[in-house]
């Protein structure tokens, strides 16, 4: 069945569809953020400094549940976008199963494995005897949640995939708008502190994936859950897996980064240098916003087009995306460079730690006007089904380049090395990112399209109701 959803993603003009899928991922994603800066804010103007550097510490931790996530709701959502775009419900539904299993099964096991060792897992990554408290406090409890963040953050990929980006925006407001009562009440009324703040993220996590879970049992979603499709089937999850491997190892290199980069803090600039960082940090998660989301709406697009074998659309969406996305790079570069002092303060009235978080930004984004396209060109590769692209650009800034300069350059220049890690890095991952997306556009405008959706071929017939926005009720030809 040819539904509305995908009516829309097959005849509805390019900008208007990009900015309708875009504007609630940009929400969404702007809510995802703030549960992080929500708590730095209550944290940094209750406990204080050691308060934020303890939530420093623990974000690397947060971040591999982050990417356990996105590894299954990234491959996912590109399975399910092109097995809509060749009509294929039923591989669309395997896949949406397949996640739910995937995601809380490893949930549960990192609770576990987190809980049975937390002060070794603090102490491997860098929190020193002062922050070690507030660090403990926090994560022992963010622990408990880890699996309704994990299946949360995949499932609400898997609707976007489907074109339905409104209520997954919408499950994120919902656990938004609790979590800052929630702080409010935790924080600042019950005088709990860094461990009402983690109260408060948990409790909000669960109400996000009991939303996104009600939508597919009792929304008008396209897809199904089916028990049957909860049994792992070996060729969805290699796909899966295949395709979203990338985002896992950029998320989890991001961790790893992360870790080395609060040992390195600790060494070279203490604990003022940690919690500079963890602001810095969330000021980039929440302005970069608006680049990643239209990454986030051309996915659907890009990847139902790509299986509908209809590369003018392909084209134009790749094109305006690239444009848009690097509109946002320079604005938010403006921002960040010109007035990183009134970022800082929005966490902290510490004039020390403004002054270190502030001369710190100038130097992470000194060339974040790039990041435009090298996020959106990651996203190409992942929508098309590209593995090893996907691969290669979305673990390059991390893990290829980033961390061997962390490594190298604070030897040489101390704390500023740490800082100019950053801008370096960046350079080069937009310069491998553009050397692999040249060819592949250049396939797309040559009309080389290998679609591997796992279905036959399409039909004449279907193309053409694909162009035209007519429902189709026989899906696949042969």
């Amino acid at each position: 069945m040819f539904d509305k959803r995908q009516e829309m993603l097959a005849k509805e003009k390019i900008g208007k569809l990009l900015w309708k899928l875009s504007l609630p991922a940009a929400v969404g994603a702007f809510v995802m953020a703030l549960y992080n800066i929500v708590d730095t804010i209550f944290i940094g103007q209750v406990v204080g400094p050691l308060g934020i550097a303890g939530l420093t510490i623990v974000f690397p931790l947060q971040i591999i549940g982050m990417g356990i996530g996105m590894m299954v709701g990234m491959g996912g959502s590109s399975l399910v976008s092109r097995a809509l775009g060749a009509g294929d419900i039923k591989k669309g539904e395997r896949t949406l199963g397949n996640a739910i299993f995937y995601t809380a099964v490893i949930g549960v096991v990192v609770t576990v494995v987190g809980l049975s060792k937390l002060s070794f897992w603090l102490r491997l990554v860098g929190a020193s005897e002062t922050i070690l408290p507030y660090a403990k406090d926090y994560l022992g409890i963010i622990l408990i949640g880890m699996t309704f963040r994990i299946c949360g953050m995949g499932l609400s990929q898997l609707i976007r995939a489907e074109g339905n980006a409104r209520v997954a925006m919408m499950c994120m407001v919902a656990g938004f708008a609790l979590n800052i009562v929630l702080d409010a009440v935790f924080v600042l009324v019950l005088g709990m502190g860094i461990r009402g703040a983690a109260i408060a993220t948990v409790i909000s996590e669960a109400v996000t994936f009991l939303y996104v879970f009600h939508y597919y049992l009792f929304q008008n979603s396209s897809l199904k859950i089916h028990i049957r499709n909860l049994k792992p089937e070996l060729s969805v999850t290699r796909e899966i897996m295949a395709i979203g491997f990338g985002s896992f190892v950029m998320t989890i290199g991001g961790s790893f980064v992360q870790i080395v980069m609060n040992r390195t803090l600790v060494f070279y600039g203490g604990d003022m240098g940690v919690a500079a960082y963890g602001m810095a940090h969330r000021t980039m998660m929440f302005i970069f916003i608006p680049i990643m989301s239209v990454g986030q709406g051309l996915q659907p697009i890009l990847g139902f087009s790509y299986g509908a074998r209809r590369s003018d659309r392909a084209l134009a969406a790749i094109k305006l995306a690239v444009t848009v996305a690097t509109i946002f790079a320079v604005i938010a570069f403006t921002v960040i460079f010109f007035l990183p002092t009134s970022l800082m303060r929005i966490f902290t009235q510490d004039s020390g730690l403004i002054s270190v978080g502030a001369y710190a930004m100038r130097r992470i984004f000194f060339v974040a006007y790039l990041l435009g396209f090298q996020m959106v060109g990651s996203t190409v590769f992942q929508a098309l089904g590209k593995a090893v692209p996907t691969f290669l650009t979305s673990t390059s800034r991390q893990m290829l380049f980033l961390l061997p300069l962390v490594f190298i350059l604070p030897r040489f220049l101390q704390l500023d090395g740490v800082w100019l890690s950053f801008p370096i890095s960046d350079l080069l991952s937009f310069i491998l990112t553009l050397g692999l997306f040249i060819p592949q556009i250049r396939k797309l405008r040559s009309g080389d399209l290998l679609v591997k959706t796992g279905t036959p071929a399409l039909s004449p017939e279907y193309l053409s109701r694909l162009k035209s926005g007519k429902r189709e009720s026989g899906g696949i030809g042969h």
